[in-house]
């Protein structure tokens, strides 16, 4: 029963993942392909397990409704940086090296500000291409 269900766990992660549409999102002359998480499922995952992110790849959540969005590293194995964007497309807030969480409770990023999506690239991208809050976003679905 238990490797019955590993292995629906497993199917389903893969389901997800190879599921996802992309977006091409750009700030400043910075484009990146994005998975989209924009279902709660989707959101839950994020860019858990994975070992690696390219540096012109990422994911962009896409929330219904522009609120406070917090997020965390559980079980998330590289370091991001996560840039908070709101419905006018303006960078809001960013998150910059936030760290695999290694112990529970692991630590909730919360920006104070609004936003309608989140975009996480790999940890350091904010500081090499001069991404800031304030620069303007423009995603392409």
């Amino acid at each position: 029963m238990k490797l019955k269900l590993c292995i629906l766990i497993i199917l389903t992660t893969f389901m997800l993942i190879g599921c996802s549409s992309n977006a091409k999102v750009c700030i400043n002359s910075n484009c990146f392909n994005s998975e989209i998480a924009d279902t709660p499922e989707k959101q839950q995952l994020g860019l858990m397990n994975r070992e690696s992110l390219d540096a012109d790849k990422g994911m962009l959540f896409i929330f219904d409704k522009e609120v406070i969005h917090s997020f965390w590293m559980k079980n998330t194995l590289i370091p991001l940086d996560m840039i908070w964007i709101n419905s006018n497309n303006e960078i809001v807030y960013i998150k910059k090296y936030a760290q695999p969480c290694e112990a529970m409770p692991c630590e909730s990023f919360n920006p104070g500000k609004i936003s309608k999506y989140v975009l996480e690239v790999y940890g350091g991208t904010v500081d090499k291409k001069g991404i800031n809050v304030g620069d303007k976003v423009t995603i392409k679905i």
